[in-house]
């Protein structure tokens, strides 16, 4: 099954001499930043194609894949950015709709395409209900209501159909998850925050998780979500963002009854929503070869170092996915790749092509454990050079001990509270934080210190855990 032609619609409407503000292009240290949406982190062989020939004639060979499962180009060259835009148009990529070339609108229109579903949505055996249908709708949604250019860039969605692979610990505006209920599937949603987590007591006290609400059927998610979308934009003040803003001004039972208002059906609230909490994810399931729930196909993952990946890697990616798979890739919110759509007895070989590719294809490898921002050689704000510091620790980086490596306090490289975080302070010194509860990145338990000595500080502090 071939899940690309429902989240890619031909765009030859466009054109991309006058479609300059259809992706968003910032300046950096290290020049011009080409943030590229991927709708549910999809994209064909050949687009990846054509993604690494752009970069490799107009930027600098530099792409990261983002903790939302998109992609962002480095070091696009000045002069160069309508340029790249054309051949990435010409590709398929980019929004669609009736305004997408409404150049009055300032907005970058790929930012509206903030929907994360599972890397494995319609491809996981664990999962209670197949998405892909649902988010196609939601996407088409976000793109044909030209008021929804209004929305931040940081506005986000979450589809969950309840897989087993799924990036849980990010906190989204508007979340929904399936549910079975009794012989049917409904989709409990939240808002502000992420799914509330069964087993593990202390993440659901610690992390930002909202209890669900109430529920819907899932033929009546799409209307659902187009209403509470109008309803955020009806309550925000102007400088509210986010949809934590408009709950602290006018609360939930206020956007839930606007909501209500909006459709014509029924929010549940009879389903024990409240008391409803999600099994656990196994993010270890991003790494490897595994079945899928197709009989006889299996899909394979790795993880490019710091999940930066360059124009042969892309490449080599691109006619791996053609040659085994169904010329699909899916990128993951833990800044990796999955190649889909395997026959199951070519998986061995399949994994092997995939390492020798430099991706990390096992938790073993400790750089699986490592999150590093940009730092320093590419942004102006950062302390340190990060990405260069989190490769010599990986050298010495206790087995399974998950690091978050931030050069500022943004924590743009992680939307989740990582176990530990290293926070530039100067030219490779840090200070160490552990989670535990409180705001930011947790207790700061070190300060100051070198590679040498934060890789010590681990060492120590989660031997002294595991003794406990």
């Amino acid at each position: 099954m071939n899940h690309v032609s429902s989240f890619f619609a031909p765009i030859a409407a466009l054109r991309p001499s006058a479609c300059p503000g259809l992706f968003r292009i910032v300046q950096a240290l290290d020049g011009g930043l080409c943030r590229l949406k991927l709708p549910c982190g999809e994209l064909s062989a050949e687009q990846a194609r054509a993604i690494a020939d752009a970069v490799d004639a107009h930027a600098s060979g530099v792409i990261e894949v983002t903790n939302r499962a998109n992609l962002q180009l480095r070091g696009v060259r000045a002069g160069h950015e309508n340029a790249l835009i054309e051949r990435l148009l010409h590709a398929g990529l980019g929004p669609q709709g009736p305004f997408a070339d409404d150049e009055t609108n300032p907005i970058a229109r790929d930012d509206i395409r903030n929907l994360m579903v599972s890397p494995l949505a319609g491809r996981d055996p664990h999962a209670l209900f197949d998405v892909t249908p649902l988010a196609s709708q939601i996407l088409a949604l976000l793109q044909n209501d030209p008021r929804f250019t209004a929305l931040s860039p940081k506005f986000a969605l979450m589809l969950d159909g309840g897989e087993r692979l799924a990036m849980l610990g990010h906190p989204h505006d508007i979340w929904l998850a399936a549910v079975r209920d009794l012989d049917e599937v409904r989709f409990v949603f939240g808002l502000a925050g992420c799914p509330p987590v069964r087993t593990n007591v202390r993440e659901r006290s610690e992390g930002p998780a909202s209890k669900a609400l109430a529920s819907v059927l899932p033929h009546q998610v799409p209307p659902l979500v187009n209403a509470l979308l109008h309803t955020f934009l009806d309550l925000a003040a102007p400088d509210d963002s986010r949809m934590r803003d408009v709950l602290a001004t006018h609360g939930v039972e206020t956007v839930l009854q606007l909501a209500q208002s909006r459709v014509d059906f029924t929010l549940a609230r009879d389903i024990r929503s409240d008391a409803w909490c999600r099994f656990p994810a196994d993010e270890s399931l991003r790494l490897g070869s595994h079945p899928q729930i197709n009989t006889g196909l299996s899909y394979i993952g790795g993880q490019p170092k710091l999940g930066r990946i360059d124009v042969p890697m892309l490449k080599g990616l691109a006619q791996l996915a053609s040659d085994v798979g169904n010329a699909t890739l899916r990128m993951t919110p833990w800044q990796g790749v999955l190649i889909p759509d395997i026959a199951s007895e070519n998986t061995p070989q399949a994994l092997k092509r995939l390492e020798s590719l430099g991706l990390a294809v096992s938790t073993s490898d400790p750089l699986t454990h490592l999150i590093a921002c940009t730092g320093s050689q590419g942004c102006l704000k950062g302390m340190a050079d990060t990405k260069a510091d989190a490769l010599l620790l990986a050298a010495r980086l206790p087995a399974h001990v998950d690091v978050h490596l931030s050069g500022c306090p943004r924590s743009c490289a992680a939307a989740h509270c990582a176990p530990w975080t290293l926070l530039a302070v100067a030219p490779a010194h840090y200070d160490l934080y552990r989670r535990d509860g409180t705001p930011g990145f947790g207790e700061r338990v070190a300060q100051h210190l070198t590679i040498e000595q934060a890789a010590d500080s681990l060492e120590r502090l989660t031997r002294r855990s595991f003794d406990a």
